[in-house]
């Protein structure tokens, strides 16, 4: 379900009360932790992190007028998803992450590549997401990035 709303707080506000309070926190949470060289926006259709063009200029290379996407949070159909780009390109992340959520969450964990997904919002670790968010800086989030992008296009 994309969005068509033009800033994050006019995302939330257009969501039901139960998934706004926690996209909201969820939004709290990462904002804490985030790398202050990501930019919060809108892309793609859901509220999101990414790397701006004046850090790197080559945007995304499937829309290079696109930044570089990080992180985005979606209020799907059936459930809140987390996107995490770290986890996905990034094995030693993803190990920590999958041992550490049952410490944080009651439920098992739901995830593909990068989509994290709570189909119970009383589920979410919110803390967790925050200190995923903050475990990759924008200039490592980069170099991983193009390292993964030169491997494709050999």
């Amino acid at each position: 379900m994309q969005s068509s709303a033009k800033t994050p707080g006019e995302y939330i506000d257009s969501l039901p009360a139960e998934r706004k309070k926690a996209m909201t926190e969820l939004r709290k949470e990462i904002k804490k932790n985030i790398d202050k060289n990501f930019a919060e926006g809108m892309g793609y259709g859901m509220m999101g992190y990414s790397v701006p063009h004046k850090i790197y200029p080559h945007g995304y290379h499937c829309d290079p007028k696109q930044p570089l996407p990080f992180m985005g949070l979606a209020s799907q159909k059936n459930f809140i998803a987390v996107y995490h780009m770290g986890v996905y390109a990034n094995k030693k992340l993803l190990d920590w992450f999958v041992k550490e959520f049952p410490k944080h969450s009651k439920s098992k964990l739901d995830m593909g590549k990068s989509c994290i997904r709570f189909k119970k919002m009383d589920d979410i670790p919110y803390k967790l997401i925050g200190e995923l968010a903050g475990k990759m800086s924008a200039k490592e989030w980069i170099a991983c990035y193009e390292s993964a992008f030169q491997k494709q296009k050999k």
